[in-house]
């Protein structure tokens, strides 16, 4: 079952519980993902930052990164990362596009070594989500509104998902990742998120 979540007045999110796939957002499918091992259940919602090449934003790069086409020649920092094999399930850009890369019952290849509660491996329980930014400029209010209605609209179709259990990758990883960094305001996105999952549930009731 679909059930809707309004971002604006120009976008509806849904997530098919059923496909792992999110309407309302563009679709760029990655390659960099696997199955999630049998019997896991999908309980966690991983925040990151990301911007190519660092601290520039906008252009076709974070795409052809997931999809393992980003050119090497483009700019001298991508000839560090263009070989990655790397994903997420969805990015949110600066003016808070959405776009989903793996689908939500596919294990994306976004947290790497990581441990949550003592689980290591938090791809195979996670959802990951990028924002488009790094450790020290501000995130966009159009970003923390599409994260809320994202994250909303997960746990509405996973039940096993929880606003309360979202972290960032620093969290998972701590001294080897950062993002998404002091920039990010967790006390609004968690306003946001609950208002945004209070919202969701009175329409699940009518």
């Amino acid at each position: 079952m679909l059930w809707p979540v309004s971002v604006n007045e120009d976008m509806i999110l849904q997530v098919d519980a059923t496909s792992g796939l999110m309407s309302g957002v563009k679709q760029v499918a990655s390659p960099n993902h696997d199955p999630r091992p049998p019997g896991i259940e999908t309980d966690l919602i991983v925040v990151h930052g990301i911007s190519l090449p660092p601290g520039d934003f906008g252009g076709p790069w974070i795409d052809r990164l997931f999809s393992n086409t980003l050119p090497a020649q483009a700019h001298p920092y991508f000839a560090q990362v263009c070989a990655m094999r790397v994903s997420a399930h969805l990015a949110i850009t600066r003016d808070g596009a959405v776009t989903q890369y793996v689908k939500f019952t596919d294990r994306a290849w976004h947290a790497g070594q990581s441990s949550y509660h003592g689980r290591e491996q938090c791809n195979d329980f996670s959802v990951g989500i990028e924002l488009e930014g790094t450790d020290t400029l501000p995130y966009e209010q159009a970003q923390y509104a599409a994260l809320a209605q994202a994250v909303a609209a997960l746990c509405a179709a996973y039940p096993t998902l929880s606003p309360a259990r979202l972290v960032g990758h620093s969290d998972i990883a701590p001294g080897r990742k950062t993002d998404p960094g002091p920039a990010f305001d967790w006390p609004l996105a968690r306003r946001l998120i609950g208002a945004a999952a209070s919202a969701c549930g009175k329409a699940r009731q009518r």
